[in-house]
């Protein structure tokens, strides 16, 4: 999996969801450069809406593909605050920049201390091989 940028500042989940946390204590999501490559050209994103209350490992939204469609699970339970509306335009950034521009949404977080409970980057990579 060397192929594969993991940056260390980040928490990543088995659904190669990845989550940063920014200073003002909401998270940022998006979806792995492992994940945008398995699922090829992104064409279509859906967000959860800003305002809506996410539970960890509910389906909030999709990520669709030239090859396929595949759901968005919430890493964590918490209230969406951002989308990136930019994605309406150019969902290709999920394949260009997935650590960057590519992210999908933003949420704060109810409980903070189950962000420990997430992969780091190493871990992440055990988890591919």
């Amino acid at each position: 999996m060397s192929d594969f940028d993991f940056p260390d500042d980040l928490r990543y989940t088995s659904d190669h969801e990845w989550v940063r946390v920014g200073g003002d204590g909401n998270v940022r999501i998006g979806i792995t450069a492992y994940a945008q490559d398995a699922l090829g050209d992104v064409v279509y994103v859906s967000a959860p809406a800003v305002g809506s209350p996410v539970a960890a490992g509910d389906a909030c939204g999709e990520v669709e593909s030239t090859k396929s469609v595949s759901d968005l699970y919430s890493p964590l339970t918490g209230t969406v605050t951002a989308v990136n509306d930019a994605l309406d335009g150019a969902p290709e950034l999920i394949n260009s920049d997935p650590y960057g521009e590519g992210w999908i949404y933003e949420m704060t977080v109810e409980d903070p201390a189950v962000l420990e409970t997430l992969m780091d980057a190493g871990a992440y990579r055990d988890n591919l091989a």
